[in-house]
C-alpha cells in the first residue's frame, strides 16, 4: 500500500465520521432494562475530594489534555454545571436504572450491580462484564481517567468536567437501554472499526438533544470536543488497516478532527437566533434525581 492511499482511505473514514454530528435522537421506544437496578441509593453519586489521588491523576490525564486540547479533561473535578448536565438528560431519557459516578471509586458496588443487571445475559455478564469490572477495580478512573460507559453494570463513569463528554456517556446508556442483545451489542465494540458505528449514534444523540435543550454556546462547545474525540476512533480504524502508519493517520485525524470541530462550532455560533434553541443552558438547574457524595 502507498502512503497516498493510505491517507485516502484515512480521508475515506474521516468523511463518514462527518455524517457522525448529524443530529438524530436515539429511538427509545422499547426500553429493556433491570428493575432489580433500582435500589435507595442516588442515581448520582460523586467522590470525596482526594488532594493527593486526584492530583496523580489530573497528571496522568495530560496526555489525553493535550490530545483534546482541553485542561478540563480527567481534570477529577466535576463541576455542578456538568453534574447538572447528565442529571437533566437522564431526567429526560427517563434513564432510571442508570447510575452516574462523578470522580467516585466504588467498586463493591460495581460489582454488586454487574449481578442484579438481568437485562445483560449472564454468559456476557460473567465473561466479558466480570473482565471489565475487574479493569475498573484494579485499574481505578479514580486514578487512570477514562470517561466511560460500562454496559454490564450499566453505570456511567465521569472524570473530565465537561457537559458534552458528560451527556454522550449518558447517551451510551440510552442506546444501550433499547438493545435487547446487549452483551453482543457491547462485545462487537471490541472488534475493529465497529467503535465508529457506537460512537456516531451516541455523538449525533447528544447534538439532538442540545438542539431542543442546549444553548447555541453548548452545542458549539459540543462540536468542538467531540469531534477530535471521535477523530481518535477514526485514526485506529484506519491504523487496523495500516498498521505502517499507525502514528501519521492517527494524529493526522485528531488534527483534522480539531479543525473540523472548531470550523462547525463557529458555524452553530453564526446561525440566526431563531434557527437555535438559545435557552439558558444547563447552569446548576439540577432535577430531582438522588445525589450524595462519597469515597
Amino acid at each position: 500500500m502507498t502512503r497516498s492511499y493510505g491517507l485516502f482511505i484515512c480521508c475515506f473514514l474521516f468523511s463518514l465520521g462527518c455524517r457522525a454530528f448529524a443530529p438524530q435522537a436515539i429511538d427509545t421506544a422499547r426500553i429493556y432494562d433491570s428493575p432489580l437496578l433500582l435500589d435507595s441509593e442516588p442515581q448520582i453519586q460523586r467522590g470525596e475530594p482526594r488532594k493527593v489521588i486526584d492530583a496523580v491523576g489530573w497528571v496522568w490525564g495530560i496526555p489525553n489534555k493535550i490530545l483534546l486540547w482541553d485542561r478540563r479533561v480527567e481534570n477529577h473535578k466535576i463541576s455542578l454545571g456538568t453534574e447538572a448536565a447528565i442529571a437533566n438528560y437522564l431526567y429526560a431519557n427517563q434513564l432510571s436504572t442508570v447510575r452516574v459516578r462523578l470522580n467516585q471509586y466504588r467498586p463493591g458496588e460495581d460489582w454488586s450491580r454487574l449481578v442484579r443487571n438481568k437485562s445483560v445475559g449472564a454468559g456476557w455478564r460473567y465473561t466479558f462484564g466480570a473482565v471489565s469490572v475487574l479493569g475498573e477495580t484494579v485499574l481505578p478512573g479514580r486514578i487512570f481517567g477514562g470517561d466511560h460507559f460500562n454496559p454490564f453494570t450499566n453505570t456511567v463513569h465521569i472524570y473530565s468536567d465537561i457537559p458534552a463528554i458528560a451527556i454522550h456517556e449518558g447517551a451510551h446508556a440510552k442506546d444501550f437501554a433499547r438493545r435487547r442483545w446487549k452483551g453482543t451489542y457491547a462485545a462487537v465494540y471490541a472488534l475493529p472499526i465497529v467503535p465508529l458505528y457506537h460512537e456516531s449514534i451516541a455523538s449525533r444523540d447528544v447534538m439532538a438533544y442540545l438542539k431542543a435543550h442546549g444553548s447555541r454556546a453548548e452545542r458549539a462547545a459540543a462540536q468542538r470536543i467531540l469531534v477530535p474525540a471521535y477523530a481518535t476512533y477514526v485514526g485506529n480504524a484506519g491504523g487496523y488497516g495500516f498498521p505502517h502508519y499507525v502514528f501519521p493517520i492517527y494524529y493526522g485525524s485528531v488534527l483534522a478532527g480539531h479543525a473540523l470541530g472548531r470550523y462547525q462550532a463557529h458555524e452553530i455560533m453564526q446561525l440566526p437566533e431563531n434557527d437555535v434553541v438559545d435557552n439558558e443552558g444547563f447552569d446548576n438547574d439540577i432535577q430531582e434525581v438522588g445525589f450524595s457524595q462519597t469515597p
